[in-house]
């Protein structure tokens, strides 16, 4: 493994897979095209996940066209190892041996792995204390009578901890653009906690009022970036893909 490739997040050589030219989409005669790879070495793949694709398959043969699935069509050996939700875009990791599968797991377990997202979110955010970090740390629960929507809950709740600060803000379109470090993994957590403080994600069909969503044609939501000790050989590596908006 290079470490300058792992570092800067450089594509994958040309010719791999998800970079040849003229690669198609999927049809019901044309296999789904490779997912673009960002690195890829003996013990894991780094994929750019698009919005409005699973991560794993669901239920039903229309949920069926996955990230998962496109990956293991040209590295059959690709195990998942965690999730986005559909509609988030941004960096994925699949490992390509179980050893590795566990060891990633574990890792995101013990909160390991650093995990870095940008949002851009409706309202004018004031900058956290000194222009620093800033925590939300509000208890999500499953919203039973609403699945698969979560909702703050302070009884039933699990503790669930953003951090989040500010990039850049915008009076004139009245919208924030953030960072944020999710410390817990609960389902939609960082959707639920935006909307809690009243300033929930635009393009967001869950959680967004009707208005907020219709501020974009899809949830303004990406995986910026993931570092993490290489299951291999130890070395700390780092992968970084900006959003598209």
């Amino acid at each position: 493994m290079t470490e300058s490739a792992a570092l800067s997040g450089a594509p994958a050589p040309e010719g791999a897979p998800g970079n040849a030219p003229g690669a198609r989409s999927a049809s019901p005669d044309h296999p789904a095209s490779a997912p673009t790879c960002l690195y890829a070495d003996e013990a894991l793949l780094v994929l750019a996940k698009p919005a409005g694709l699973l991560c794993v398959p669901g239920r039903g043969p229309d949920k069926q066209d996955c990230l998962s699935a496109r990956a293991q069509q040209h590295w059959p050996e690709a195990l998942v190892v965690h999730r986005l939700d559909m509609a988030t875009s941004g960096l994925v990791l699949m490992a390509r041996t179980p050893e590795v599968q566990r060891a990633l797991g574990n890792a995101f377990a013990a909160r390991t792995i650093e995990k870095r997202y940008q949002a851009v979110v409706q309202g004018c955010m004031a900058p956290a204390p000194g222009g620093g970090w800033g925590d939300i740390e509000l208890p999500i629960a499953a919203d039973w009578a609403r699945r698969p929507l979560r909702v703050v809950d302070a009884e039933r709740g699990k503790p669930s901890h953003t951090r989040w600060r500010v990039l850049a803000s915008d009076a004139a379109t009245h919208t924030t653009r953030l960072e944020l470090a999710p410390v817990t993994g609960r389902t939609h957590q960082l959707r639920v906690h935006l909307a809690a403080v009243g300033h929930a994600i635009l393009g967001d069909a869950l959680y967004a009022d009707a208005a907020t969503q219709a501020r974009a044609p899809r949830l303004l939501l990406h995986a910026t970036r993931l570092a993490l000790e290489h299951p291999i050989s130890g070395e700390w590596v780092q992968f970084a893909l900006p959003p598209d908006f």
